[in-house]
């Protein structure tokens, strides 16, 4: 059994869509990282996305756990053409596209990015990996809105648009287990 503690990374009070642009994340407010650090298991080994807003709030709740090397896979979706833009700006440009991508995710993409099939293949394929190399073991994953919502689809065999239900906040715990052959999902968006 390998119990995966999803966590999102601080908020970065962009008003676009931030997806591989490397934005800070605002690590102010030291009580709720304090809280974050306490709920989270003093014994798991820690590893985050590349982008700084993840890798920084890693660093901000590790304490004296283990750190695994930032790891590209893990960043969140990328929005291509649609980075650094709002969804106004986004829909007035495209509305079909647009409204087809975030209502029906799949295999459809934004210009120069990636679909969500694209986005789970690569989030599962890296998830599968830190499995397989730690077995048995306490997994803090420090990464994005998308890449926890690609483990929560997989671990309740959801569609993508069921997953999209979800709320993912910043500095929340989605816990999802692998039980050799299957997954169980614990508290989805818990903000200890």
């Amino acid at each position: 059994m390998t119990r995966l503690h999803l966590v999102r990374h601080g908020p970065t009070h962009a008003k676009t869509i931030v997806g591989w642009s490397d934005v800070p994340a605002d690590l102010g407010d030291h009580a709720a990282i304090a809280r974050l650090h306490d709920h989270l298991p003093a014994k798991a080994l820690v590893v985050s996305s590349d982008l700084l807003r993840a890798a920084d709030t890693a660093s901000a709740i590790q304490g004296k756990r283990r750190r695994l090397p930032h790891h590209s896979d893990l960043r969140e979706i990328h929005f291509g053409a649609w980075e650094m833009r709002n969804f106004k700006e986004i829909e007035a440009e495209d509305p079909d596209l647009a409204f087809a991508y975030w209502d029906n995710p799949g295999d459809v993409r934004p210009p120069q990015g990636e679909s969500w099939n694209e986005v789970r293949a690569r989030v599962d394929a890296v998830v599968d990996q830190f499995v397989a190399d730690h077995t048995g073991q306490d997994l803090i994953i420090v990464a994005h809105f998308g890449v926890i919502l690609t483990q929560v689809q997989r671990a309740l065999d959801v569609d993508a648009q069921e997953a999209f239900s979800h709320r993912i906040d910043n500095l929340s715990v989605t816990d999802i287990t692998h039980h050799g052959g299957h997954w169980s999902v614990g508290r989805i968006n818990h903000c200890p």
